[in-house]
C-alpha cells in the first residue's frame, strides 16, 4: 500500500561510533543524528510507483531550471594523465551564449577569467555529472538550483568528463569511472583561487562513483568539507550483470548507456583512435555499455576484461579510505543500480559516511507528486546548508577512532594484516 501511496521507507547505515560534529552555536551531534534530522521524508507520486517509470519519466520530464555557466578549459598538469578538461561555473543570467556548448554556456573572455579569484568565505560546491552527461543535465540543475541562489548561498562549478557536454579530447586519454585527477586538479585550483571558501562536493551515478574514488584516495588531506553522492554504481561489475540479466536492463539500459558511448566516440575518434591497441572494427560491432567498455576502456587502460576494468574502478572499497562527512542516497529499486551492489556493511564500518537508502526512487529519480518536483534535490539542499551553516568546521577533527580493519599499517602492531581499501591492479606510469 505504501508503494502505491508513493511513500518510500527510507533507511540509514553508519557506523557505530559515527563521528561527532560540534556546531557554531556550542552543541555537538553526530553525523547519523544530523543526516537523519536533515533528510525530509521520502514521498513520492504514487503513478511512478517502481523503479522503471521513476527512471524512464526523467527522458519525457521537462523543467525551466535556467541555470548559467561561464566554462574555462584547463590543461591537465599531470603527465600520466595529459590533455584538456573543461570545468563550467554557475554565473549570473546573462545574453546570449555560444553555439558550439550546451544551452546557457560560453567560454570566459580572458579577462573575466583573469579576476574569478575572491577572498569571499561563500561556500563552493564542485559537481561531477554521471556517464556521457554534462552540466547540462536537467538532474544536475535541478539539485545545484536552490543552492545557488541569493538564498541558498552557494556558489559551483561542474567538472566535465572529457569529450562531454561538447568538450574536445586533445588527447587519447579518456575519462572512466576511476578518473579522479581533473577533479584533484579542480579542487587544488579552487584552493589556492578561493583561499577562503570551504569546499564541497557532489557526485551523480559515474559521477559520484568518481568522487568517492577521489575522497578515499585524498584521505584525510582532502580539501572537502563534506560530500554528496547520489545513484553511485558502487560495485561496478555486480551491477554490470545485473544489468546483463534482464530483458529490460540489457536491450533499455545498458543499450541507451552504450549508444551514447559510441556517440561520444564517433565524435571524437580520431583522437581516440591514436591508441593503437583500439580496434575500429570491433567498436564499430558496440551495441551495449558493457561492449563499449570491452571496445574502449580496457585496450585503453590495459584491463584484459571489462569486468578487470569494474572491479578495479569500483568505489565500495574507497568508502573506507574517507576521511570527511559522507552522506550517500541509493534508491533500492534503482533499475542501473543493483540493490545488491550497494554497500550497505561498508557503511556500517566507516564512523564518516551514512548511506541512505530508500525503497522507490529509480535512478537519479526521486520525483515526488507536489510540483513535480525531486526529493533528492531537497534532501542534498537540506543536508549542505546544514553543515554549511551550523558546522563548525575550525573545530573538526579528521582522526576519530576506528574499527580495527580500517586503522592504517603504520599503526598496527608489527607483523598484523591489514586492508587496504585504495589498492589498486592497475598500475600507472611513475613520473
Amino acid at each position: 500500500m505504501s508503494r502505491l501511496l508513493g511513500r518510500a521507507r527510507s533507511s540509514f547505515y553508519h557506523g557505530k561510533n559515527s563521528i561527532r560534529l560540534k556546531t557554531k552555536d556550542g552543541a555537538e551531534t553526530t553525523l547519523a543524528d544530523l543526516c537523519k534530522s536533515t533528510l525530509p521524508p521520502c514521498r513520492l507520486s504514487p503513478f511512478l510507483f517502481n523503479g522503471h517509470l521513476q527512471t524512464m519519466w526523467t527522458v519525457v520530464k521537462t523543467e525551466a531550471v535556467p541555470i548559467y555557466y561561464k566554462r574555462k578549459v584547463f590543461e591537465q598538469e599531470d603527465p600520466v594523465y595529459p590533455g584538456s578538461f573543461a570545468v563550467d561555473f554557475v554565473t549570473k543570467p546573462y545574453n546570449g551564449s555560444d553555439a558550439k556548448l550546451p544551452p546557457r554556456t560560453s567560454h570566459y573572455t580572458d579577462s573575466e577569467f583573469a579576476n574569478i579569484g575572491s577572498d569571499d568565505s561563500k561556500p563552493m560546491l564542485v559537481a561531477l555529472h554521471g556517464l556521457s552527461g554534462g552540466s547540462y543535465e536537467l538532474y544536475l540543475r535541478v539539485v545545484l538550483a536552490p543552492l545557488v541562489t541569493e538564498e541558498g548561498g552557494f556558489e559551483a562549478c561542474v567538472v566535465n568528463s572529457r569529450g562531454c557536454a561538447n568538450s574536445e579530447i586533445t588527447t587519447p586519454v579518456l575519462f572512466n569511472a576511476r578518473a579522479t585527477w581533473d577533479i584533484r586538479q579542480t579542487v587544488k585550483w579552487l584552493r589556492k583561487t578561493f583561499p577562503n571558501r570551504p569546499l564541497y562536493g557532489v557526485g551523480f551515478s559515474l559521477g559520484a562513483n568518481i568522487l568517492t574514488n577521489y575522497l578515499g584516495e585524498e584521505g584525510a588531506s582532502c580539501e572537502l568539507k563534506a560530500a554528496v553522492a547520489l545513484s553511485c554504481p558502487w560495485s561496478l561489475d555486480v551491477s554490470n550483470l545485473a544489468l546483463q540479466r534482464t530483458w529490460i536492463g540489457l536491450n533499455v539500459y545498458a543499450r541507451a548507456m552504450g549508444t551514447n558511448l559510441k556517440k561520444l566516440y564517433e565524435k571524437h575518434k580520431d583522437s581516440i583512435l591514436r591508441i593503437s591497441a583500439i580496434d575500429p572494427a570491433e567498436v564499430e560491432k558496440v551495441r551495449f555499455l558493457h561492449e563499449f567498455d570491452r571496445a574502449i576502456q580496457c585496450p585503453t587502460w590495459g584491463y584484459p576484461t571489462e569486468q578487470a576494468y569494474y572491479r578495479d574502478a569500483s568505489s565500495t572499497d574507497s568508502i573506507l579510505a574517507i576521511r570527511i562527512p559522507f552522506l550517500a542516497i541509493s534508491a533500492e529499486d534503482d533499475p542501473i543500480v543493483a540493490s545488491e551492489a550497494i554497500p550497505r556493511q561498508e557503511f556500517l564500518q566507516t564512523p564518516y559516511g551514512v548511506l541512505c537508502t530508500t525503497s522507490l526512487g529509480g535512478h537519479l529519480s526521486w520525483f515526488e507528486l507536489r510540483k513535480g518536483g525531486r526529493w533528492v534535490a531537497r534532501a542534498t539542499t537540506a543536508f549542505f546548508q546544514k553543515v554549511a551553516r551550523e558546522v563548525d568546521f575550525e573545530h573538526y577533527s579528521r582522526n576519530h577512532p576506528l574499527p580495527e580493519g580500517l586503522i592504517r599499517r603504520e599503526e598496527r602492531e608489527p607483523l598484523r594484516p591489514w586492508f587496504d581499501p585504495m589498492r589498486r591492479k592497475m598500475h600507472l606510469p611513475e613520473t
